[in-house]
């Protein structure tokens, strides 16, 4: 089976728990560290799935490593090689593949409830989870691409995931660890006192509260939503 590659934009957002998922799969992949200085590659046919991670930065920003990332998410549609973002990821794919990205009505950071759309897509990825709580660290969101369906949405958020066939493009972040959480809000502290007047931003503290509970809770929906995606890697 052909590694799925994992891009990682930004040394503190990496696959987290999906490279977990993955590992107990024995399903291989490869991690493309655009952080470090690796190139994209120019194959999409090298993978049987691309994933891309978060970042600080924007999809609209000039820098060199988005143009060919656009192209390698568009060659890997038109192979039918399965696509993932998280958070800057689905930007970076709705972009790619017809839509845009602009700023979000109010940031959100930290733990906030995201409901499922009532729907077969819906149900397809999700089955009976309804709405759950996941984490959030953003300020700019994607308008879905053409032919796309959007699955979830949170109050302050009204697109945090799409489906087009095999490929899904989310806002949110269900890829959270305990650690990852931790470090973030360590490091995010200026930003969070920055944008502490929204009603979508938590407190450091917010977050870490309940957390053991919240992180599992949350690895326990992007386990459903891995398995439905991994559905589509050739030779899985």
């Amino acid at each position: 089976m052909k590694p799925v590659a994992i891009f990682r934009h930004f040394g503190t957002e990496g696959p987290g728990y999906f490279a977990t998922f993955l590992d107990r799969r024995s399903i291989p992949w490869q991690l493309v560290g655009i952080d470090a200085g690796d190139p994209v590659p120019a194959d999409a046919g090298a993978f049987s799935g691309l994933v891309f991670m978060g970042g600080p930065m924007s999809v609209n920003d000039d820098l060199p490593w988005i143009p060919p990332a656009l192209d390698l998410i568009r060659q890997a549609k038109d192979r039918d090689i399965p696509l993932l973002g998280h958070c800057l990821g689905g930007q970076l794919m709705a972009k790619a593949l017809g839509g845009s990205v602009g700023k979000n009505p109010v940031r959100e950071i930290g733990w906030g409830e995201v409901s499922v759309a009532d729907s077969a897509a819906g149900r397809d990825w999700f089955g009976d989870v309804n709405s759950f709580l996941s984490f959030h660290w953003h300020g700019e969101t994607f308008a879905p691409p053409p032919g796309s369906e959007t699955i979830l949405s949170s109050p302050h958020c009204a697109n945090q995931a799409y489906v087009l066939g095999k490929h899904l493009g989310m806002q949110c972040h269900v890829e959270m660890t305990e650690d990852m959480v931790k470090e973030w809000a360590h490091q995010g502290a200026d930003e969070i006192a920055a944008a502490s007047a929204s009603p979508a931003v938590q407190s450091a503290e917010a977050m870490a509260q309940d957390l053991a509970r919240r992180v599992a809770d949350l690895n326990a929906v992007a386990d459903r939503l891995y398995t439905r995606w991994a559905k589509g890697l050739a030779g899985y």
